[in-house]
């Protein structure tokens, strides 16, 4: 199997559902990074942590309905195609 450009969308999409199905209170919580972590004083650093958080949250708000239109273009794409 050749690594094509299809396969690459293929990925990032998957890899953006399981950004976006991530549970803040059942998952991320229970590693640490939950929705009460630790906020930074004005004019510190953001920490690596809590830019990843901000990523994560980001991504699902931007990505919620644009995702549920590529998925569903991707699975009727599946189904034509094979």
């Amino acid at each position: 199997m050749a690594f094509t450009l299809w396969n690459l969308l293929e990925a990032s999409i998957l890899i953006l559902n399981a950004v976006c199905v991530l549970h803040e209170e059942r998952f991320l919580k229970n590693v640490g990074w939950g929705a009460n972590a630790p906020v930074q004083g004005f004019g510190e650093q953001p920490s690596v942590k809590s830019q990843i958080l901000h990523l994560v949250r980001s991504i699902r708000t931007v990505t919620r309905i644009p995702l549920i239109f590529l998925n569903t273009a991707l699975i009727v794409i599946k189904l034509i195609l094979g």
